[in-house]
């Protein structure tokens, strides 16, 4: 069996993590499904998804270790006029922020909820907001 749905998050920040994690539980309770997957990936290709702690000064470090490996002040080949958009590109940091972390997670499901540590949380990544975003929620199995 497979059930998929879709939720919808308003960003409020240019950079931002959210926690997913009950947004993701109830999808699979409402899914029915006991035991199989649950795949969860962003339709946007400056955002990301991803499984760490919860901790406050965590996300800090993480959003900060973001900002090195892609500081807003480097001279991107992205950051220029493009004629396909009729607009200047304005985000080359949101895309490679993105493929640091990746758009999507898998977590396996067992009577009827989501296997992941105690400490584990996914967040939702936003790295080119704010903006309406939306991601996928799929759960397969029986």
């Amino acid at each position: 069996m497979v059930s998929t749905s879709s939720m919808t998050l308003l960003t409020t920040e240019y950079n931002q993590m959210i926690r997913i994690t009950g947004e993701i539980e109830k999808a699979v309770k409402e899914s029915g499904i006991r035991d199989g997957i649950v795949n969860v990936i962003s339709r946007h290709t400056t955002t990301g998804i991803t499984v760490n702690e919860s901790l406050e000064c965590l996300e800090s470090d993480i959003a900060e270790f973001l900002s090195r490996m892609a500081p807003e002040d480097w001279p991107y080949a992205h950051a220029r006029m493009l004629r396909d958009y009729g607009s200047t590109a304005g985000n080359p940091t949101g895309h490679l922020k993105s493929l640091l972390t990746g758009n999507h997670c898998h977590l396996m499901v067992s009577g009827g909820c989501i296997q992941k540590g105690g400490a584990q949380e996914v967040y939702f990544c936003e790295f080119d907001g704010p903006a309406q975003r939306t991601i996928l929620i799929q759960v397969m199995g029986e």
